[in-house]
């Protein structure tokens, strides 16, 4: 895309930045001189149905609103499967860079980027748009301070039925709300909730809930109470930890009721008169589904009547006793008296006997949430209560064998011997690692990112390899079908860089077969049709003459092929002369050393030999003589130059060349002279 004129009016400059969904390049408007920011629809979603909309989506929501606090959109359009929205281009950082250069920022400083995001949210919330993907990312910080809110690429109108697609949840997880989390129905107080969120980030330096997993991260939002900010920043006012108390309750009803609301707060939360207000209180709302004791309604006894008749009874029988004085009266009565009596109490002992054999004593049920299996049962055994069924199933963050529910909640008042249900943690489920050799890192990457591995789990690392193409991953680690967890595990794929470079051989001098000897033991191969034939003085027939396109001891890959150039010997031009050379000793019977040196077409310089000589010879010198190149011959006797003889070309064609004569050799009393008439040589 780099230097790509779009549309016919965009100058593309640097890419500038990236997402999930789209990249984001600088660009040059040509038509008003200006440099704006185009984010294009990456090219892996150009035939997704679903990422074309929610593209549209963002140029059309963002495109709606004019605000201060908002990127402004300018175009939107599409180049053949080249999607893109041209916006104002931010000079400044996002407030994520912010965040993790120098957090936690100034109290200031974040009350007045949270202001500016209120104030922003207000105007987007007024004309129907819920961002849902308020986070640090999408929050540009211009040089002037100015605060821009971007991204709306996720963002639907207040009206519409759902944020959810068939069994997912678009936004950022650290960011969610709760009920974004649930994948319900989102509204202004959404966006609320994650801009307390980022103040709360802001402000600590770190996020107030984290986990193992987006799931685990999700589950916390809804279940779960985060670090109050004052506990992990003291400087912070109360006054402003109201703020991000009120936007981040779970329950929405409890959260500020529109943006307006939280900007008229964060405005006044810095005052004098507010930065020492007392600490937010919030009742928490008894769950419905919990579990309630209701006290038993014991029955009244109804025994008026029965005393009324009692009282009657023993009206009419004191009036009768009155009337009969004599004694046999009352003794009837008193021994019904005394057979009821102990007919009542022999009741009273029987069902006392009855309720000590037959009535089960009544036991608290104990926590073991957190134990071990065993210690659990051993508890609830030594209670009373014996373990019925013990549910294994995995749960995150729980260590294997640890119990994390059980059927009757603590304190319930149970029958000695009730029976309960334990729920145990096992080992987390692992997953067969994929064989990835064969293929590139990128898509090595990517498979593993399907299967749960992140990013920054996974390690490149380079190799040579003869066998693997350059490029493809040839060891792994874990290796294919080791079972590993993706959340802890690290990979380490090490790719190919093709085979290692050979230091090229000198092959000049070689003959044909031999330099083919030479180059297959270094993978190199003489190519086909790499064979040619050319005269040469310097190089006899049948060794090469010259190696290309590689020189001696330069770096060759593998596998590559050489060219050769063999001599075919001497040209047709060459001249082949033998020079006879005449040489005398020094002294009549005394021995000298002599040493010849030629030069001719085949090279200068050349050593002869050296020969020990008592009398007068010819020594016979062979040349080969060029039109362009004459043959010269010197000599030296006893390690002192006597003379140098030039030899013609034309001379030796027309067999004119001079023979000197035979030198003398000098006696005692007459030192020799060597003069040679017609050479340029000097002598003795």
């Amino acid at each position: 895309m780099i230097g790509h004129e779009l549309g016919g009016r965009y100058q593309i400059i640097e890419r500038i930045g990236g997402g999930g969904m789209a990249l984001v390049y600088k660009a040059r408007d040509i038509l008003l001189n200006r440099n704006v920011a185009i984010k294009v629809l990456r090219q892996q979603f150009v035939n997704d149905e679903e990422f074309i909309r929610r593209f549209r989506r963002e140029a059309q929501s963002a495109a709606s609103l004019s605000h201060s606090n908002i990127v402004s959109v300018y175009d939107v359009g599409q180049e053949d499967e080249v999607h893109y929205i041209v916006m104002e281009c931010i000079d400044g950082q996002n407030l994520n860079e912010i965040i993790k250069e120098r957090a936690p920022l100034q109290i200031e400083e974040a009350v007045r980027i949270a202001s500016q995001i209120a104030d922003a949210l207000d105007h987007a919330h007024h004309n129907g748009i819920i961002h849902r993907d308020i986070k640090p990312h999408n929050i540009l910080i211009g040089r002037n301070g100015r605060v821009k809110v971007t991204d709306f690429g996720i963002a639907r109108a207040a009206t519409s039925s759902t944020i959810t697609q068939t069994g997912s949840v678009v936004g950022s997880v650290h960011y969610f709300s709760p009920e974004h989390a649930k994948g319900v129905a989102t509204g202004e107080k959404s966006d609320l909730y994650s801009l307390g969120i980022v103040l709360y980030q802001m402000l600590t330096g770190r996020l107030p809930f984290l986990g193992e997993s987006p799931i685990s991260v999700a589950l916390k939002h809804l279940q779960e109470h985060f670090d109050e900010p004052r506990m992990v920043n003291p400087m912070i006012p109360q006054s402003v930890e109201n703020v991000i108390l009120k936007s981040m309750r779970k329950n929405p009803e409890e959260r500020y009721q529109s943006a307006r609301e939280m900007l008229r707060d964060l405005e006044t939360c810095l005052l004098p008169e507010r930065r020492l207000e007392s600490k937010m209180a919030f009742i928490d709302d008894e769950d419905e589904d919990s579990t309630r004791v209701i006290p038993a309604i014991k029955p009244q006894v109804r025994n008026s009547a029965s005393s009324q008749k009692l009282s009657r009874d023993s009206q009419f029988s004191e009036e009768r006793g009155s009337k009969e004085p004599n004694k046999s009266s009352w003794r009837k009565p008193v021994l019904w008296v005394s057979l009821t009596v102990l007919l009542l109490l022999a009741l009273v002992g029987v069902a006392w006997y009855v309720k000590a054999t037959l009535t089960i004593p009544e036991v608290k049920v104990p926590s073991v949430i957190n134990m071990q299996e065993a210690a659990a049962t051993t508890l609830l055994s030594e209670t009373g209560i014996e373990v019925d069924k013990v549910n294994r199933i995995y749960k995150e963050g729980i260590e294997e064998g640890m119990v994390y529910d059980q059927s009757k909640p603590e304190g319930t008042l149970v029958k000695k011997g009730s029976n309960i249900e334990l729920t145990v943690s096992t080992a987390k489920p692992l997953s067969p690692m994929p064989p990835l050799t064969d293929y590139t890192f990128e898509e090595a990457v990517e498979k593993l990112v399907a299967l749960g591995v992140g990013r920054d789990n996974i390690e490149k690392k380079e190799d040579f390899s003869k066998d693997v193409e350059a490029g493809k991953v040839m060891v792994q680690n874990p290796e294919a079908n080791t079972d590993f967890d993706p959340a802890i595990v690290e990979v380490v794929l090490t790719v190919s860089k093709g085979p290692e470079d050979v230091v090229m051989p000198d092959l000049v001098n070689k003959t044909l077969a031999e330099a083919e000897a030479i180059l297959a033991k270094l993978d190199l191969k003489v190519a086909k049709d790499g064979v040619k034939n050319e005269p040469s003085f310097e190089i006899e027939a049948g060794k090469v003459t010259a190696q290309w396109p590689y020189a001696p001891n330069e770096p060759v890959t593998p596998r590559s092929e050489i060219n050769l150039t063999i001599s075919s010997g001497y040209p047709p031009e060459a001249l082949e002369y033998t020079y006879q050379l005449p040489v005398a000793p020094a002294e009549v019977g005394k021995k000298s050393t002599v040493r010849v040196v030629y030069s001719d077409a085949t090279g200068d310089n050349q050593e002869w030999g050296t020969k020990g000589i008592g009398k007068e010879q010819y020594l016979s010198i062979n040349l080969i003589l060029a039109p362009n190149k004459n043959g010269v011959v010197s000599v030296e006797r006893d390690g002192i130059p006597l003379a140098t003889y030039s030899i013609s070309y034309f001379d030796a064609k027309q067999g004119t060349v001079p023979i000197p004569d035979m030198p003398t050799s000098a006696t005692e009393e007459d030192p020799m002279d060597w003069n040679e008439e017609g050479n340029s040589g000097n002598g003795l």
